[in-house]
C-alpha cells in the first residue's frame, strides 16, 4: 500500500505568484497615479482657458464678457452678436466689474452672461444664448465673480476638489497656504462649507485630505 505525502507550493512557486501580484498591484497603483494626473492637469488648463478667453473677449471688445454693455440688442441695433433680443435682458452694466455670484441666482446675472458671451464670441464651446456653467474634473461646477476671500479682483472658482488635490495645485501654482497668496480655497463639505460669495469669509488654514474645496484661482 502506497501513502501519497501532499504536496506544497515549491519556493519557487511562491517567489513567481508574489512578483505576479506585485506586478498587478504596481499596475493599479499607476493607473491611479496617472488618473489623478489627468484630472490635476485639466483643473490646471481649464482655468488658463478660461482666463485666455476671458482676455481675448477684453481684447477684442474693450469689455469685459458679462459685464458687455453692448453684446444685445436694443429693438432697432441688432447688438454685437445679433443674438439677442433686448439688450436689458443680456448685456451687462460696462463697470469693468463681473457681477453676480459665482454660482449665479439667475440666467441674467453678469456671472451667468460671462459664459453666454464668451460663447457668443466662440471663445469657449457651446451656444451663445447658453449660460450654463462648465463643470471640473471633479464633478463641481467652474464659475466666475469679483473677488473671493482675501483675493482682489476677479476670480475663477473650482468647486468640489478632492483635499489632495487642492493640496497639488496650491503648491505648484502657489505658496501652499489655502488663506493667503494668488489661490485660496475654502471647505466646500464636512461641517460648516464655505460661502465663496461671502464678503466676510475667510480661507481654511491647512487642507485636509478627506474633505472637499472651493479653490479661488486670481485672474
Amino acid at each position: 500500500m502506497k501513502i501519497h505525502a501532499n504536496k506544497g507550493f515549491t519556493l519557487v512557486e511562491i517567489a513567481i505568484v508574489l512578483v505576479i501580484v506585485g506586478l498587478l498591484i504596481g499596475g493599479v497603483l499607476k493607473g491611479q497615479e496617472m488618473i489623478t494626473n489627468a484630472k490635476l492637469k485639466r483643473i490646471e488648463s481649464d482655468n488658463a482657458g478660461i482666463a485666455a478667453a476671458m482676455f481675448s473677449y477684453q481684447d477684442r471688445y474693450l469689455q469685459l464678457p458679462g459685464d458687455d454693455s453692448g453684446a444685445g440688442g436694443d429693438g432697432t441695433d441688432p447688438g454685437r452678436f445679433n443674438l439677442y433680443g433686448t439688450a436689458d435682458a443680456n448685456n451687462g452694466d460696462g463697470d469693468g466689474l463681473i457681477g453676480g455670484n459665482w454660482t449665479p441666482a439667475a440666467a441674467t446675472d453678469e456671472s451667468a452672461m460671462f459664459w453666454m458671451h464668451l460663447r457668443a464670441a466662440g471663445l469657449v464651446p457651446g451656444g451663445g444664448t447658453d449660460t450654463t456653467q462648465p463643470s471640473n474634473a471633479y464633478g463641481g461646477l467652474v464659475g466666475i465673480r469679483d473677488g473671493a476671500l482675501d483675493i482682489a479682483g476677479h476670480v475663477t472658482i473650482f468647486g468640489q476638489i478632492e483635499g489632495p488635490i487642492a493640496k497639488i495645485i496650491e503648491a505648484r501654482l502657489d505658496d501652499g497656504v489655502p488663506d493667503s497668496g494668488r489661490i485660496q480655497a475654502g471647505q466646500s463639505s464636512g461641517g460648516s462649507p464655505i460661502d465663496m460669495d461671502d464678503a466676510t469669509a475667510t480661507g481654511s488654514t491647512s487642507y485636509d485630505d478627506a474633505e472637499r474645496y472651493s479653490i479661488a484661482f486670481r485672474l
